[in-house]
């Protein structure tokens, strides 16, 4: 039976703009525009990218426990977290398992959420399933969101809202663009300055036709999204991290915040911190994902497995490019502890052949968040 998509409220937009539509996490998605995905991931890391994000899970919620019960769920710390400021987190399984990565903002009466489209119908049922009666959540289904990434976002959105001039990497504001109501936070998932911009659905068309007459922006579709991602060092849910692996496997120990490591304010208290807060003390993950760069200009996709010179299967590929502005073919994926350190020589079986891969920090390129 064919399946129905859903439509994000920029559907008719990306029909306009040429765009090749395809199935993604339940939605007709924009894979790329008739300059293809190379251009455009350049453009990004050249100008200024705009993307359609609309399919993510937004999500509100409130209540005097809702700080305490949010992070009973996440190993970060969240009732900390100072009005206006966004940080990533994820969340885990009773086996020390990433069952999402989200973001986590507080706002002035509660906390706005950003989850991944194919996890959100069972993230807001984890949600609901574990905050109390008296914490509210609201899933934000009125709420497009899209995000402006690249060296030059940052001037197209001063032009047209001068306040977010004050804005640093991961600021949260609640300001007005061109008359429509929208939260906006420095963030993204390219690497790049950026800003992402919760707009009430109606108002999502204007604004982005706003963002597109400007000079430096052009619309970027989900093919270059993934490769400035990948080219970041930066997590894809349910390729590189999922319930099977743990943070620690996953190295993301940046990402458990000091109050709720082992020896902190508030160690432990979330899903599977029995098996993390160990995994950290005792050194005792066995596999690790690391950075991989080839020697040729060859892709390594994800499913790829990974070997040592000895031909003994090590590891395997998670996701996998040639990367347009790093110009190499780079792979992140698990690889065995013992060869996991920075340039062991591993060889990634492709066709048959076995091709020389060296183990490399990421990201792959520097990363340009706008810190202050």
């Amino acid at each position: 039976m064919e399946e129905t998509l859903l439509h994000t409220p920029l559907f008719a937009l990306h029909e306009e703009l040429g765009a090749r539509m395809v199935p993604f996490a339940g939605y007709a998605m924009p894979v790329q525009y008739p300059s293809g995905v190379r251009k455009e991931h350049l453009h990004t890391r050249e100008a200024a990218g705009l993307f359609d994000v609309s399919h993510m899970g937004q999500v509100y919620i409130t209540g005097e426990n809702a700080g305490a019960e949010l992070e009973a769920l996440v190993p970060v710390d969240v009732i900390d977290l100072p009005v206006g400021k966004q940080r990533y987190a994820f969340f885990t399984n009773a086996e020390g398992g990433i069952l999402d990565d989200l973001m986590i903002t507080r706002m002035t009466d509660g906390y706005y959420l950003v989850v991944n489209a194919a996890c959100k119908d069972a993230d807001i049922a984890h949600l609901r399933a574990n905050l109390g009666e008296s914490t509210k959540l609201e899933v934000m289904e009125n709420h497009a969101l899209i995000a402006i990434q690249g060296p030059k976002a940052a001037a197209v959105m001063i032009r047209i809202q001068p306040e977010l001039a004050s804005m640093v990497f991961m600021d949260n504001l609640v300001v007005d663009i061109a008359g429509i109501n929208c939260f906006v936070s420095r963030s993204g998932y390219t690497g790049e300055d950026g800003f992402e911009i919760s707009v009430p659905a109606d108002q999502c068309e204007e604004l982005t036709r706003l963002l597109l007459a400007q000079d430096e922006v052009e619309a970027i579709g989900l093919g270059a999204r993934d490769s400035l991602r990948l080219e970041s060092g930066l997590c894809l849910y349910g390729h590189d991290i999922d319930t099977g692996t743990t943070p620690v496997e996953a190295s993301l120990l940046w990402a458990i915040s000091p109050a709720r490591r082992a020896d902190g304010a508030r160690a432990g208290g979330f899903p599977g911190a029995d098996i993390i807060l160990k995994q950290m003390q005792e050194k005792s993950a066995t596999r690790k994902r690391v950075g991989l760069i080839g020697e040729g200009r060859a892709p390594v996709r994800e499913g790829t497995e990974l070997f040592d010179a000895d031909g003994n299967k090590v590891g395997e590929v998670t996701s996998g490019t040639f990367g347009p502005s790093a110009g190499l073919s780079i792979a992140m994926g698990y690889v065995a502890k013992e060869v996991s350190a920075l340039d062991t020589q591993i060889f990634a079986e492709v066709r048959g052949k076995r091709l020389p891969m060296k183990v490399s920090r990421t990201p792959f390129v520097p990363q340009r968040y706008h810190r202050g």
